[in-house]
């Protein structure tokens, strides 16, 4: 390579200068956006004014007393409204225990006063059920049908007993009427009167037998009819038709069933709650209640504590009150839990 194809590669001292001008453009341009950032990082007084950056604990501080957030957090609104969620509820409460007569506010559960297992008398089988789960019955009415096809065949074999018997009691009567006229004529003896009085007494008295059978079997028919014992709703339907039920259970899961149908007369229906042994002195007898549904908050119903348990459960410290509900409704679904607040009875009104 010759001298003069050296000179062309080397790098004039004017072309590696650079110009400074652009590097300190990106500094200050980096220093402007710099204090931007530090000017609305710094912490100001006027910043309280501005929703969203003041502190949870600072914002309670600042809020006169009463006031409320609604669910969409615009305090003013809610505030002003009355109509935000937590409001309602507070509102709700503070309507409910406004009279300061409450001593007590416990959850139990709805129950049947009385409910009722309708079972057989006797096994047998199913031939007809009428109700179905929730149906409406009242006292009286049909609602099982059990086979009676062998008190039927039992019934017939007794009414031809009963008219043997009667065959045998007449005979004995024309007996004693013979008997009685030959001895009037000393053709027989008082011994012959004597057997035909007693042959008419004992034709009687198996007579009476039979007809006794008789009517033990019409009573069996008669239990073949279930009727409901009471006005109520069906709360189970326990067997099905053409099903073997029993009075009494046997034992595992494939026996015969030993209830037919579940009724409750839900006009009657009470709370079950079980109340903590250092509460218990607030409770007595008679005492007015408020019960309310979990399941409709606004509905609230007047009710009296109707029993009180003779003992303790020691496991769980609690007593088990129940609490009679007065006029319920559609609303009041066995099982189902309540509020029950009791009332003093110094502050309630008479009813």
């Amino acid at each position: 390579m010759n001298e003069d194809q050296l000179q062309k590669l080397r790098i004039s001292s004017e072309q590696k200068r650079r110009s400074s001008t652009p590097v300190w453009l990106i500094i200050l341009i980096v220093l402007g956006i710099t204090g931007v950032v530090a000017f609305f990082a710094v912490p100001r007084a006027s910043d309280s004014i501005r929703a969203g950056l003041k502190s949870g604990s600072d914002s309670a501080k600042s809020k006169p007393a009463g006031f409320t957030t609604n669910a969409a957090g615009s305090s003013a609104g809610a505030a002003k409204t009355g109509s935000s969620a937590s409001g309602f509820a507070t509102q709700s409460s503070a309507a409910a225990s406004s009279s300061g007569d409450s001593l007590l506010t416990v959850s139990g559960y709805i129950i049947a006063r009385e409910r009722i297992e309708l079972s057989p008398r006797f096994m047998g089988v199913v031939t007809w059920i009428g109700v179905k789960k929730g149906d409406v019955v009242t006292n009286g009415q049909t609602v099982v049908l059990l086979d009676d096809s062998e008190y039927r065949a039992r019934l017939a074999e007794s009414d031809g007993q009963i008219a043997v018997a009667k065959v045998a009691l007449e005979k004995a009567t024309t007996d004693l009427r013979r008997a009685t006229e030959l001895v009037a004529q000393r053709v027989e003896m008082n011994k012959t009167l004597d057997d035909a009085k007693l042959a008419v007494a004992s034709s009687e008295a198996q007579l009476q037998q039979i007809l006794g059978a008789r009517k033990l079997i019409e009573t069996w028919m008669e239990w073949c009819v279930i009727r409901s014992p009471v006005n109520g709703v069906v709360l189970e339907k326990l067997v099905d038709a053409n099903e073997l039920v029993s009075p009494q259970t046997f034992g595992g899961a494939r026996g015969p069933s030993a209830s037919l149908i579940a009724l409750a007369d839900l006009g009657d229906l009470q709370v079950e709650i079980d109340v903590n042994e250092s509460d218990l002195a607030k409770i007595s007898l008679g005492q007015p209640c408020r019960v309310s549904p979990e399941a409709y908050p606004a509905k609230v119903y007047d009710g009296v504590v109707a029993e009180i348990a003779p003992e303790a459960n020691r496991a769980k410290g609690t007593l088990q009150i129940k609490v009679q509900v007065k006029n319920p409704d559609r609303f009041l679904t066995p099982e189902l839990s309540a509020k029950v607040i009791f009332l003093d009875p110094r502050k309630a009104p008479a009813n």
